[in-house]
């Protein structure tokens, strides 16, 4: 049963990071549209593994014991990093929007 959680958590986790590097790739082709729909799949992905994870942490509070092996401190990594990278991209994604309308305002595009 854990390995089962345990590999739910890797999988959504690499899937929201694929899913942010997606929109990152749109941001910077000036397509925000398509930029924060891939955010928005990335944000759902996060909330899956998150779920999963605090679901396992939530019985070890009710007192079922729960073996840390290797594999699960792997998802914790994998989701912990998917968290931070997301994030970062959020913020480059803004980053892109602020640069385009800046663009936009001064009339060129210097890329």
């Amino acid at each position: 049963m854990e390995e089962k959680v345990i590999f739910e958590i890797i999988l959504h986790a690499g899937n929201a990071r694929a899913e942010a590097y997606e929109a990152l790739k749109w941001a910077e082709q000036g397509e925000f549209d398509k930029s924060k729909e891939h955010m928005r799949k990335s944000d759902v992905e996060i909330g899956i593994a998150h779920k999963a994870q605090t679901d396992m942490i939530q019985k070890e509070v009710a007192g079922e014991k729960i073996d840390i092996s290797l594999l699960f401190v792997h998802a914790q990594d994998h989701l912990m990093t998917a968290i931070a990278e997301k994030t970062l991209i959020e913020n480059l994604v803004k980053m892109h929007e602020k640069f385009k309308k800046l663009e936009e305002r001064l009339g060129g595009n210097d890329e």
